[in-house]
């Protein structure tokens, strides 16, 4: 871990205490200790310390990459690679061009037992490269800016009467809707698909929700599937077009 990655989370928990009321601030000191308690447990390489602490950290809300990252990497450590990989691809939802997390992303996938797969289309990654190759908030960012580009160049246009800047505008309009449309879909895809990764070293997929119901195929820790449906304790997943099963909540987590 880090000593950048820890600095940045002590620092923005400090400025958390400078806006918040008093009777908050008392908490919020009370998690900042639980995480400087982990961070030292972690150097000193006591990983299940250090988990724990960093996940009473998680679960009072906190949504931080970097912290993220730091649970990833103690489960790593401490030989727990299901969990690992939930929270680095919680992460990469954060900090998703973070070089040191994707480095040990995917080193971690290296670990992994089951194939990789990728169910969509080649000709698809090709045609639409900007939404496989640019993170979701750097598409927001980039529609926001292109909207305001457009309507300041269609300002001028009204106002001066130049037609020169009607190729430009164009062309920025097109990028325009492109960035847009995609940054819509990625809003979509993140509220709507919902993702999970197999925690336990070994797990059935089954037909049914019982635990009798006939054994599809195997999975095992760290595999990544999409949630197709969910019941009271069990979740409908999809490994791939042709593997499709039940599992029990308690043996996968939702990225």
């Amino acid at each position: 871990m880090k000593r950048t990655a820890i600095q940045t989370i002590v620092i923005a928990m400090m400025g958390l205490f400078l806006v918040f009321s008093p009777g908050i601030q008392a908490s919020a000191s009370e998690t900042a200790r639980i995480f400087m308690e982990g961070t030292k447990a972690y150097e000193n390489g006591n990983w299940q310390t250090a988990i724990e602490a960093f996940e009473h950290v998680a679960d009072r809300g906190l949504e931080n990459g970097s912290l993220f990252y730091n649970l990833g990497n103690a489960y790593l450590k401490n030989d727990d690679l299901g969990q690992a990989l939930l929270w680095y691809e919680r992460a990469l939802k954060h900090i998703p061009d973070d070089p040191d997390l994707r480095f040990n992303y995917d080193y971690a996938l290296t670990l992994t037992r089951d194939e990789r797969v990728d169910d969509r289309s080649p000709l698809l990654r090709i045609l639409f490269f900007w939404k496989y190759r640019l993170s979701a908030p750097i598409v927001c960012w980039g529609a926001i800016f292109l909207n305001a580009s457009v309507w300041i160049a269609l300002s001028v246009l009204v106002i001066r009467k130049k037609r020169l800047l009607r190729p430009s505008i164009i062309v920025a309009a097109v990028l325009t809707l492109i960035f847009t449309f995609t940054s819509a879909y990625n809003y979509f895809e993140a509220k709507r698909i919902n993702h999970a990764v197999v925690l336990l070293e070994k797990v059935a997929v089954r037909s049914g929700l019982t635990d009798s119901a006939t054994e599809l195929f195997i999975l095992h820790a760290g595999t990544k599937v999409r949630v197709e449906r969910q019941s009271a304790t069990h979740l409908l997943i999809r490994y791939t077009k042709d593997k499709i099963g039940w599992v029990k909540k308690v043996e996968v987590s939702v990225i």
